[in-house]
């Protein structure tokens, strides 16, 4: 019997939107440098520079970072102050607005899968603080039907570290890593990631991960979806 269903965020319960990371930073910097477009354009590429520069250490290291991580490094690239600010931040924020709606197809499935008695959870690889994401999926009617949503950016590992998956099984009370699934877009920090600690894995292969995201990995899922409304049939017979 399957106790607990696991998702990935982006990707997953929110559909892939393709993403300008300096049109997003630019927003940061602009509130820092109101008046100065050529410093706040400088600013805003070392921090794209910083975010990649963390993302692809994650590949080998799995080590979690934030935001506040992000500026430092900028900072660090730059020779001088880049602060961080909550106001520069809001602006970040809401650049990513449109890239956050929960997929309309989340709330029928997570009741269905409710219904038969499986806990539900979260576990998603970010930098961002848990109440950004939280927010949104209150925003959006689903962040009650969870009973637990782990974010990396209060972690010290990401997917696919063994600790965020136990995290999260943790969070949900599972014991037993083969009754419980994990759903996700990417094979090697999800699926892999579900595998590794001996939970199943369903992959949903709608997107677009940017080349430099992509690890080549030997791994297959359990099941793969076209729909998160597919779920509740595939999960049935296990």
């Amino acid at each position: 019997m399957i106790e607990a269903v696991i998702f990935d965020w982006g990707g997953t319960l929110t559909p892939w939107k393709e993403i300008d990371l300096l049109t997003q930073w630019r927003a940061y910097a602009d509130i820092l440098h109101p008046d100065d477009d050529p410093r706040a354009a400088e600013v805003a590429r070392a921090l794209v520079t910083a975010e990649q520069g963390r993302w692809a250490r994650i590949k080998a290291t799995h080590r979690a970072f934030r935001l506040a991580e992000v500026v430092a490094d900028a900072a660090e690239a730059l020779g001088r102050d880049v602060p961080y600010r909550e106001e520069a931040l809001a602006a970040y924020r809401e650049r990513w607005v449109f890239a956050t709606h929960t997929d309309p197809e989340v709330a029928p499935t997570l009741d269905a899968l409710r219904a038969r008695g499986a806990s539900l959870g979260v576990l998603s690889s970010t930098a961002w603080p848990a109440a950004w994401h939280e927010d949104w999926l209150r925003r959006d009617g689903v962040f009650d039907r969870f009973d637990a949503c782990v974010w990396s950016s209060d972690l010290d590992w990401t997917k696919p570290h063994a600790e965020a998956f136990q995290a999260v099984l943790a969070a949900v009370g599972v014991t037993d890593p083969s009754r419980a699934v994990y759903v996700g877009d990417r094979p090697f920090d999800d699926v892999s990631g579900a595998k590794a600690v001996g939970m199943r894995a369903v992959l949903v292969p709608h997107s677009n991960i940017p080349e430099d995201q992509r690890v080549p990995v030997d791994v297959h899922p359990d099941a793969v979806i076209q729909r998160l409304s597919d779920l509740p049939a595939v999960l049935a017979d296990w």
